[in-house]
């Protein structure tokens, strides 16, 4: 799958910046939720290997992350879940773990069955499905990384990727907040780093967002609000979701304010 590959280049970029950073600047907390790089790496090292195992099916996935929904039904956050996992590993050690482990998970989801259903927290998904998610969270946790060290992200057409998981999720914002979706679905066009314009549903002049495929994804990830890109929105239902996307599972979750998460000097 190119998508597996999509996410090993996003894994890939991320690990670039963190390569030759001093092991202090791991502790720093980021913009996201006051998460630490630290914090971030154990996050997406965790489900990276979740994601994995739900390759080897369902009983392995079941053994792997039945701890993790015990203490979530206990009521701890996602961040406290992981620390059990990672059995004190941090720093450096995690990070050359991640690294590791993302190849590898690169490595499995390349020789799958785009269609093979696979077990998740949530509902079932395709391998397909399963490994666009893990780029979208690496490029999303990755946003708050990019931002803490004042970086640049050097974007790529395989954020495609995650416009379209964007798009798709339309629905699940509205449903997640057990509220009625609105019909019909937006106009999406978008332009991406290369110049290419991709587009999602019927052209509507009064429903419609446009704009750069980058501010699409940060909105529909929650690292960046509404407010704080040049996206054209038009239109009652496409503001409505604009201002509440959210194409990851989950509870339903607030989006920044303005000016709350941006690049640092």
């Amino acid at each position: 799958m190119q998508q597996a590959e999509d996410f090993r280049a996003e894994s890939v970029a991320l690990a670039g910046i963190l390569e030759s950073l001093p092991e202090a600047e791991f502790f720093r907390p980021t913009l996201f939720k006051s998460w630490t790089i630290d914090h971030i790496l154990g996050h997406l090292h965790l489900f990276n290997m979740a994601a994995e195992a739900s390759l080897k099916g369902e009983e392995t996935f079941a053994e792997f992350i039945d701890p993790v929904i015990t203490d979530m039904q206990m009521g701890k956050s996602i961040l406290e879940c992981q620390f059990p996992w990672l059995e004190g590993m941090s720093g450096r050690a995690l990070y050359e773990a991640w690294r590791e482990g993302a190849e590898n998970c690169a490595d499995s989801f390349a020789q799958a069955d785009p269609k093979l259903r696979v077990k998740w927290i949530g509902p079932d998904m395709s391998a397909l499905s399963s490994i666009t998610a893990r780029q979208m969270e690496t490029w999303a946790h990755g946003q708050a990384v990019f931002d803490l060290l004042g970086l640049e992200r050097k974007e790529q057409d395989s954020i495609r990727n995650i416009a379209h998981l964007g798009v798709a999720t339309f629905s699940w914002t509205f449903r997640n907040r057990k509220e009625e979706v609105p019909n019909p679905a937006p106009y999406v066009e978008l332009t991406g780093p290369s110049g290419a314009v991709w587009q999602w549903n019927e052209p509507q002049k009064d429903n419609a967002v446009r704009g750069k495929a980058s501010e699409f994804a940060q909105v529909v990830t929650q690292t960046r609000s509404i407010a704080d890109t040049s996206l054209q929105v038009t239109g009652n239902t496409a503001c409505s979701w604009m201002e509440r996307a959210q194409c990851f599972a989950g509870p339903p979750e607030t989006p920044p304010s303005m000016g709350h998460r941006f690049k640092m000097e």
